[in-house]
């Protein structure tokens, strides 16, 4: 079973997204189990402080290190642990892969201007982004590396194949268009191919079809 911990300010933001569709299935199948940890409980003051002014001066707040590292301790985690970051490299299907064959995933979510250099550099094995570009805080990031991850396990798909068969899985680039019923539609054909019945034909299209 893989355990996937997100460490958040945010807890509420994944309760109906996890408990949906495929990583839904995945955690009823019995190949998942997520733990969604509350970061405000890892701090010692009474309005549960987690961020504070950025040294040498700027905009915005940057979330403080020890609830990230207290959080950490607590859950006894292992690598990867992933600091969902802007800096980080992006995030593809070969990590998605690599997560869904482990034990353990520990995703950190930051929020507001910016995470403590600290968590990146002494707790975090690793820093993730799903692109050259900003989102409100690390909790979009985490749901999309979840569903990408949980969808390669046992029990989460229907046809664990169809995963197999997706763009960029092993290496492959964007799968070929996919087609179905009807044949015709307001004067679009499906290729011609794909009706022919010739399954070696069909192969031959969908590898050229592949970009």
């Amino acid at each position: 079973m893989l355990t996937i911990n997100v460490v958040t300010i945010f807890p509420d933001f994944f309760t109906t997204p996890l408990a949906l569709s495929i990583p839904s299935r995945a955690a009823a199948a019995g190949s998942v189990k997520y733990n969604v940890v509350d970061l405000r409980d890892f701090t010692h003051d009474r309005h549960r402080t987690v961020d504070d002014y950025p040294y040498g001066g700027g905009p915005g707040m940057v979330m403080k290190p020890d609830p990230f590292f207290e959080a950490v301790d607590a859950l006894g985690a292992s690598a990867p642990i992933v600091l969902l970051s802007p800096r980080g490299r992006r995030f593809d299907q070969s990590d998605a892969v690599r997560f869904a064959t482990g034990t353990e995933l520990t995703l950190l979510c930051g929020h507001y201007k910016d995470v403590d250099q600290r968590v990146a550099d002494h707790l975090a094995t690793e820093e993730l982004s799903l692109g050259d570009f900003v989102v409100s805080g690390g909790e979009v990031a985490a749901l999309a590396i979840i569903d990408a991850t949980a969808r390669l396990l046992p029990g989460a798909m229907s046809d664990l194949e169809s995963a197999y068969g997706d763009s960029f899985y092993d290496g492959r680039g964007i799968s070929a268009p996919s087609y179905t019923r009807p044949p015709e539609f307001r004067g679009h054909a499906v290729p011609e191919i794909l009706l022919s019945g010739d399954h070696a034909k069909i192969a031959r299209w969908k590898k050229d079809q592949e970009r």
